[in-house]
């Protein structure tokens, strides 16, 4: 996994990675697309720097989404260690899958671009989504709220509804309907 080279024993180029990164969620959020020149200035680095963690916009394309499927993927335990199951996952679902999956259609355009250059979309990124699924299924199927035997997979897909909602309408509604749907299809 190629998401730039940065040393683990310097704090600021640690810093200056989770910079150039957070700027390219952004400007991919708001744009679809990737300007080195741009991000420098938004994270408040030399072009140098995002050219030296990230040899061309793929790169970095593919490392702003690694990095946003292992946010949503780390989230899963905390929820799960804070909140009862069916919480955890609806809270998931509204709060955080949400959110991601709305801005990130910049993201996708953006992907496309860069698979086609690089290859195919990272497996690691949906084997951990798919992980972070069966986990939610999982704790909830031991507290009794989901029938066992539910497909992550067909979960996941059912999931993908969140893509189709609207940032400037009621998309927190909509999220918790969809989620309502789909704990009723799942419900023990």
């Amino acid at each position: 996994m190629t998401t730039g080279s940065v040393s683990p024993r310097r704090a600021d180029t640690r810093r200056n990675h989770e910079r150039i990164l957070v700027a390219a969620a952004a400007s991919l959020a708001e744009t679809g697309e990737v300007s080195f020149n741009a991000i420098a200035k938004q994270a408040e680095v030399g072009v140098g720097t995002v050219y030296r963690h990230f040899a061309n916009p793929e790169a970095l394309i593919l490392a702003v989404y690694r990095r946003e499927v292992r946010q949503i993927v780390d989230v899963v335990p905390v929820l799960l260690g804070k909140h009862p199951p069916d919480e955890a996952f609806r809270m998931w679902v509204t709060d955080h899958l949400a959110h991601y999956m709305m801005t990130k259609k910049g993201l996708a355009d953006a992907l496309r671009t860069a698979t086609a250059f690089r290859g195919e979309l990272p497996v690691d990124a949906f084997e951990d989504m798919l992980g972070a699924v069966a986990k939610m299924l999982e704790a909830n199927v031991a507290a009794g709220t989901v029938r066992p035997g539910l497909d992550p997979v067909l979960v996941m897909r059912g999931l993908g509804g969140l893509l189709w909602l609207d940032p400037n309408g009621d998309w927190r509604h909509d999220a918790a309907s969809l989620a309502d749907l789909l704990w009723h299809g799942m419900a023990a």
